[in-house]
């Protein structure tokens, strides 16, 4: 069941990816031959207008096959007649489309949970804030002189405290109120309490918002791994391919769908910046001789660009075989 989940996610992201060079291709009057779901030799197929639809026997990725991207073709609604705008809103769309998944799935997991506001829904069964006359939907408005913004402020501002009492001021109907408390620890961390929850708000704007940030700070790390991965700091030993994803899906479904849908995101994300490296094969790849093509004219012919894109997927297909070389010596033989 891991591996059927394993694949499931996986055609989705790619099916997701592909999906997004398919809507740009046809948006902007490119011929697509063929959108396939799968690898290998053709399970199902159909035709439907000029493109084929079609399941291929391997579920280990899929393509947009449109007129002239590879090779020359004379066909005025060919990839190569297309002008360079429009190129390059379809080779980048595949990433985008992947970014703005993982943007969904993080907002839909955050609209899910809640958002926890600075209103009091409730209190723990040793909370000095409910015997010190703080009542829920009480809104803490300062703890200390400080300023309260969100949730996270208030948790800040109650564990870095020093003394053993917390003034914390409320908003009671229109009114200011000021509370002063003893603080207590929070059996199993130690942490500063004073034993009040916070009402959940379920906003979807809010969660696309939080879902947003959650994508830019997975990003920013994500590219700052790449980075070390090119300088040396991080090994290729760190890697993992498919068997280790698998084995990751198999880890998140025993935590629940949460997990299980942060990891998707989490997965999208990779597949959104990594498609975008300026690599041969690569979307990324396929930018960069887009611009180099503009600017030098007819000095690099398709045949050629075909031979790098050619050397880039072996190339990448090394890395692949690689990565699962060592994903069976860490997860299969250990």
């Amino acid at each position: 069941m891991t591996i059927i989940y394993a694949l499931i996610m996986f055609c989705i992201l790619v099916l997701v990816h592909e999906g997004g060079h398919f809507i740009a291709a046809k948006s902007v009057g490119v011929k697509v031959n063929e959108f396939s779901v799968g690898m290998g030799p053709v399970l199902l197929k159909k035709m439907k207008g000029e493109t084929q639809y079609s399941v291929r026997l391997f579920p280990i990725g899929g393509f947009c096959a449109m007129e002239g991207e590879d090779d020359e073709s004379e066909d005025e609604r060919s990839f190569g007649k297309r002008p360079l705008w429009a190129k390059a809103i379809i080779i980048v769309a595949g990433s985008f489309m992947n970014l703005v998944l993982a943007i969904v799935v993080l907002a839909g997991i955050v609209l899910y949970i809640g958002v926890p506001t600075t209103t009091i829904d409730g209190f723990s069964d040793v909370s000095p804030a409910k015997e010190a006359g703080i009542l829920s939907g009480d809104k803490i408005i300062s703890i200390q002189q400080q300023a309260i913004k969100d949730w996270n402020d208030i948790t800040e501002a109650i564990s870095d405290q020093k003394g053993e009492k917390v003034e914390i001021v409320v908003d009671r109907d229109g009114k200011d109120i000021s509370f002063t408390m003893n603080l207590v620890e929070e059996e199993g961390t130690g942490r500063k309490i004073v034993g009040i929850l916070p009402e959940v708000s379920r906003n979807p704007f809010t969660a696309l918002e939080k879902g947003a940030e959650s994508t830019w700070v997975m990003t920013v790390k994500m590219v700052e791994v790449i980075g070390q991965l090119v300088t040396g700091e991080v090994s290729t030993k760190e890697l993992t391919g498919p068997i280790g994803i698998t084995v990751a899906v198999s880890d998140s479904v025993k935590y629940g769908f949460i997990y299980v849908a942060n990891l998707a995101a989490l997965i999208s994300l990779n597949l959104a910046i990594v498609n975008m490296l300026p690599f041969p094969a690569l979307d990324g790849g396929r930018l960069v001789f887009l611009i180099i093509r503009k600017v030098t004219g007819r000095t690099i012919t398709d045949e050629i660009e075909a031979k790098v894109h050619f050397v880039g997927i072996m190339l990448l297909f090394a890395l692949m075989i690689y990565v699962t070389w060592q994903d069976i010596g860490r997860f299969i033989l250990n």
